[in-house]
């Protein structure tokens, strides 16, 4: 479980901000679209909405992994998010979801992808406690939970798994910097407004940000082109959808995402 494993180091575990499943997704999505390596105009959430329109991908016990195809060759990337009331999500066993775990899966992980959510499943089946996982009140604790959890799979995933996950033995010893939740992440909802007689105008709460998107000559130039997201200044714009009013108005639905 090597990719959980990594978003649970490097970040990518966040507390969901409400129990909608479209919304949930879409933010995960986000999220894995932020990384640099993704190649640009990578359309996560249009994939991940899409297969859940056609296939549920709840696992039961509370948790789901809903996952996106990309059709070119990288590594296998995942983001987590906990939902402490929990998701409608349609489960086979009727329970609401607390943890999605999404994936990218490039064309060259698709192998890892199937063994790695089969060993998820196996250790969901073997070694999960869902009382302790709802009963969890901040997103460290859930961030505990999990990485127990995959410490405990190695001795049911077998051997190939063992070197990778004595790491995680270390888990009281890492540095408080390791232990990343939502606030390492500047996540803020946007909507952006362009016409063509005036300058655009930045709706949001954070004010660097509306100077930042508001000073730049090309913003206008970005949000129309055909991408999904483009980059400013250390943060990464994303534009979900757009609507066209009278007057030549258009106002663009944006989420904007940065690494503290």
């Amino acid at each position: 479980m090597d990719s959980l494993l990594d978003a649970l180091q490097e970040g990518r575990l966040i507390e969901l901000p409400d129990n909608d499943k479209q919304d949930s997704l879409q933010l995960l999505s986000h999220i894995i679209e932020a990384i640099p390596s993704v190649p640009s105009g990578t359309d996560v959430a249009g994939l991940v909405l899409k297969r859940e329109e056609t296939y549920n991908t709840a696992l039961g016990k509370g948790f789901a992994v809903p996952h996106a195809r990309g059709s070119f060759d990288g590594d296998l990337y995942c983001s987590v998010g906990w939902s402490p009331s929990g998701i409608s999500y349609g489960s086979p066993d009727g329970n609401i979801v607390h943890i999605v775990i999404m994936y990218l899966v490039p064309d060259n992980q698709r192998n890892s992808y199937l063994k790695e959510v089969s060993n998820i499943a196996k250790a969901l089946n073997e070694l999960h406690d869902e009382q302790s996982l709802k009963s969890a009140v901040d997103l460290n604790t859930v961030r505990n939970y999990l990485l127990d959890l995959v410490t405990s799979a190695k001795s049911i995933v077998g051997p190939e798994a063992r070197a990778r996950m004595i790491q995680l033995e270390a888990r009281e010893n890492l540095p408080q910097a390791e232990l990343h939740n939502i606030a390492n992440l500047l996540i803020e909802p946007i909507t952006i407004i362009t016409a063509s007689n005036f300058k655009p105008i930045t709706l949001a709460q954070n004010k660097e940000l509306i100077d930042l998107l508001e000073g730049s000559p090309n913003l206008v130039e970005s949000l129309n082109s055909n991408g999904k997201f483009f980059d400013y200044s250390g943060w990464r714009i994303l534009k979900h959808s757009s609507s066209i009013y009278q007057a030549g108005r258009t106002a663009h639905e944006c989420i904007a995402i940065k690494l503290k």
